[in-house]
This record gives structure tokens, sequence and C-alpha cells, in this order.
């Protein structure tokens, strides 16, 4: 009997068509991983055809609007270790999908440290959307809330907008409570029809977004113009009822830029006062966890192109840990982690208001050797 050779390459074997389809079916990274390493040629492949874009396109879709990625390192690249842009993606995009599927050390926890602005206020600086970070209808012995202006159109659409304690968040829930005025005559629910959530990014660079102050409730004036919105919601019909009201995202979602919007679509409650349509809102919470310090993302240009920054040796860096005294480290990479170190400080220092704080200190990352575990 003829002996058949099954020596050679798989890749040679069926061809580059039908090879790109098998790698396309692959739905975890850690297996693009493993693919990439049977073989040198294997590896070529899988690099050459950005099959670990693909894959993160996949899990998550916003990242199409990011216009670049980077590397970022403790120490200034050595000249003498040329690397190609897609080596360089394969790694980025690989490690970015290993962090988007990996489960996290703790349970999610709320992320929002600020709030950027209402579309309308009733009754600032009583009614402020800062109302809607307490978690009790009642502070200080007096009612706790958020209320829209009043509307004679029961569609007209309301929104209140929140910053995250972080870049780059992967988001799993949004709660939202209504506030039912039990000082009013038959204590009425002024909730919303529908509530639909957006998730981007400011357009200018940092620092440059204004928040609610004791003065200025920042309304979110021209919000489309100065927000990229890389996400956005279905419609979800919002009960009546005075609950904290969970709202599940279709799929894990990445937040790239830290902004949430929650738009209250249609009122269903007049005040008996005026006969105007209000929307009133006790208390807010976004459930997601933190991607930084290992993945950061900045701004190109006023347009608001993104580009996405990988720090591989960041990932076991904490508040509390972080050094900069060493003046061996790229500028850069002092930067991004100096940024990073504020915006943590922040998210602890606002958790230190409530229970559970610690879990603000724990960043979720994944390890550059097996971002998979």
């Amino acid at each position: 009997m003829e002996k058949v050779c099954l020596g050679g390459d798989l890749l040679e074997w069926v061809g580059p068509d039908i090879s790109a389809c098998v790698f396309r079916r692959l739905d975890h990274p850690a297996d693009l991983v493993r693919a990439a390493a049977a073989s040198r040629t294997w590896r070529r492949f899988v690099i050459d055809n950005n099959f670990s874009k693909s894959l993160c396109l996949r899990l998550c879709p916003e990242v199409a609007t990011v216009a670049a990625v980077a590397e970022v390192n403790r120490s200034p690249p050595s000249p003498a270790v040329p690397e190609s842009d897609s080596e360089r993606d394969f790694r980025i995009y690989s490690n970015l999908a290993g962090a988007v599927v990996s489960n996290p050390r703790n349970p999610d926890v709320a992320i929002i440290t600020h709030c950027i602005g209402a579309s309308s206020t009733d009754d600032f600086p009583d009614e402020t959307m800062e109302n809607t970070l307490e978690e009790s209808c009642i502070v200080d012995f007096r009612p706790s809330y958020w209320s829209s202006g009043g509307a004679d159109d029961p569609e007209k659409p309301e929104s209140l907008t929140y910053r995250l304690n972080h870049d780059i968040c992967i988001l799993d829930e949004i709660r939202v409570r209504p506030f039912q005025a039990y000082f009013q005559h038959g204590d009425p629910i002024y909730s919303a029809k529908t509530v639909r959530f957006r998730m981007g990014h400011y357009k200018l660079p940092h620092r440059s977004e204004s928040f609610v102050t004791a003065e200025d409730e920042n309304k979110m004036i021209d919000a489309d113009k100065n927000y990229t919105w890389t996400y956005i919601s279905p419609e979800y019909p919002m009960l009546q009822e005075d609950v904290l009201q969970s709202f599940k995202l279709p799929r894990p979602v990445l937040c790239i830029g830290g902004v949430v919007m929650i738009e209250l679509l249609g009122s269903v409650q007049k005040q008996q006062a005026d006969d105007r349509y209000y929307i009133c809102v006790c208390h807010v919470e976004v459930i997601g966890r933190s991607l930084s310090p290992l993945f950061m993302f900045d701004i190109l240009d006023p347009e608001g192109y993104s580009i996405l920054k990988y720090l591989p040796g960041a990932q076991n860096l904490y508040a509390k840990g972080m050094k900069q005294d060493d003046t061996k480290e790229s500028p850069e990479w002092q930067s991004l982690i100096a940024r990073y170190k504020q915006m943590n400080h922040i998210a602890v220092a606002k958790a230190l208001a409530g229970p559970g704080f610690m879990n603000e200190f724990f960043v979720y990352g994944v390890s550059d050797d097996d971002p998979f575990e």
C-alpha cells in the first residue's frame, strides 16, 4: 500500500483562503494567540491578516472608532530591536481582546466620578444632578433627586451625562431609580417612558471638560458637537416604580473615553401645581470595570480622532504603589502614569464617601505574558 505523506504545513495543504476562514472562526483571543505560537508560518499568517484586530472588532465594535494604536514602555525603545507595525498591532489587539474577555478578580463596581451636565434642571442647585450620585432619596433630612425643567410636550427628551473613573472601561449594566415625590398629593413617580445610553469621549484634550459645580449645572450645550459617541444602546422601557431599575446591556461594551449619557425619552407624569411634565431621577449607577492603566486613551485633534495606548509594564500598578522618581522612564510613560494616578485618586476620594470603597483601589489588567488567565 502506498504510504501517504502527512508532512508539510497545514496552510500549504488547504491554502490561504480556507485557512483564513478557519482562523476567522476562532472566537477567543487565547485560541488566536496559541495558533500564532504554533509555528513561524502560522504566526506570520495571523499577523499579516490582522486577525487579532478583526477579533477585537467582533468582541467590541467600538474599537472601529480608534484611529491608531501605540505602545508606551517604561524605557525608551531600543533602535537595535526593530519591529513592524503589524507585529505591534497584533500584540496590542490580542491583549485588548484578552482584557475584554478576562474574568476580573473582583466583581464589577459603580464607576461614576463626575457629573458633566444635565439637559435641563428645574431648581438648581437644590435639584442638581449631583444628587443622583447619592444612594438614598433622603439626605440631611431633605429629598435628594434631580428634576428636569417642566415641559408642555410629554415627548421632550432629557439627558444626564457622567464621567467615569477611567478612560477605558468595560460596562455591563446601568441602573436608574426614578424619584417618587412623597411630598406631593398622590405620591407621583416622575419616571421616563424609555431610556437609552450613549458612550464615548470628549473631542477636546484632557482637562478641557467642564463639570457641574455649585454655581453651574453645565447644561451640555452642543453636546453632539463636543462629544464622539462610540456606542448607542437600544431603548429600554422604564417602569413607573420607585425602585432601582437595572438595564443590562446586550453585551459588554467597551467605553472608550469614559463618558456615559443617559437619555430619558418621554415623560409620563404631570405635576399638578403647573400642569407640566417632568422627569425626576433619584439615583444612577454605572456598573463596569476599568482597563486602566494597561490601556489609556488620547485625543489626536479637535475633530475627535483618538489613539489607544497600551502600557505593557503597568498591569501591576496600584494607586498607592506608583513611583515616578525613576529618571530612566520614558517621558510619555511618566505622563500617562501621572494622569492615571490623578484619575485613580479622584475615584478613591469619591468612593470614600460610601461603603465598599476598597474595590476602587483594584485595577483590572492582563499580564503581558499570559493575558487570558
